[in-house]
């Protein structure tokens, strides 16, 4: 089959009953756990694509669940290499900030507006998968932007924080923001618990179990298997997760 862009697309035939599942799942490829994104529509061929968000299936509204992931495994060897080639992909120049910016978040889209501010104090107003920041002239927008993503994530962090921590029945201990390049979340039985706050640009359940991960430590201050069985207790799903946190953040922006 002919491949474009990292796309495949393929002749679909059957007629059996469909799943009725359509969101995000994860299948073995190998010794990896691959998550992708399931998308039904009115359409012919089951289509593959990979790009920076992972791998998303294209299918026909009555393809099963069976005929797609049969697929994937023939394609698999395609699958790997291209989502490794994505990972090994690096951004080198830095965010610039101007308006009309789309930035990854949550597992879509942020759009970055700026507008000039008419009196008063500089301020960001969030509507509709839109960031507005009004600014004063000359203010740094890129400042403004991460000010602005810092107070959203340390809201959104700490709800999932003590969701976590009520499911395995512990306090929840204090909550503080981090910038590290590499590490993603931190465990300190003096100081509490860090979460990266680029973290944002990455799905629900990227975050989800990042922050699972984090609370076992309040059980196991380890990486022991007992630990990895707190974290599976609280995130079943978690290797599909750890696979997607490393693709993704080779191409988290680079602030």
């Amino acid at each position: 089959m002919p491949e474009l862009f990292g796309q495949l697309s393929f002749p679909f035939f059957g007629a059996n009953k469909p799943s009725p599942e359509s969101a995000s799942r994860s299948i073995a490829l190998g010794d990896r756990i691959v998550p992708y994104t399931l998308r039904r529509a009115k359409r012919r061929t089951i289509g593959l694509s990979i790009d920076h968000r992972g791998l998303t299936v294209g299918a026909p509204s009555r393809a099963t669940l069976r005929d797609i992931e049969a697929l994937i495994l023939k394609h698999q060897a395609w699958v790997v290499a291209k989502l490794d080639d994505w990972r090994n992909r690096r951004q080198v120049e830095p965010l610039q900030v101007v308006d009309g910016l789309r930035l990854p978040y949550l597992g879509g889209e942020l759009e970055v507006r700026l507008l000039p501010l008419v009196g008063g104090r500089s301020r960001s107003i969030w509507a509709d998968g839109t960031l507005s920041l009004c600014l004063k002239p000359g203010a740094d927008a890129r400042l403004a932007l991460e000010k602005a993503l810092r107070a959203r994530a340390l809201e959104d962090f700490a709800a999932r924080l003590e969701a976590f921590t009520a499911r395995l029945g512990v306090a929840t201990p204090p909550l503080a923001l981090s910038a590290a390049r590499t590490r993603w979340g931190s465990c300190s039985s003096k100081s509490g618990i860090r979460l990266n706050w680029r973290l944002l640009h990455f799905p629900a359940s990227v975050i989800d179990y990042v922050v699972a991960h984090e609370v076992a430590h309040l059980r196991q201050m380890n990486h022991s298997p007992r630990f990895w069985a707190v974290v599976e207790s609280l995130y079943p799903d978690y290797r599909a997760a750890r696979e997607e946190l490393k693709l993704r953040a080779a191409l988290c922006p680079a602030w």
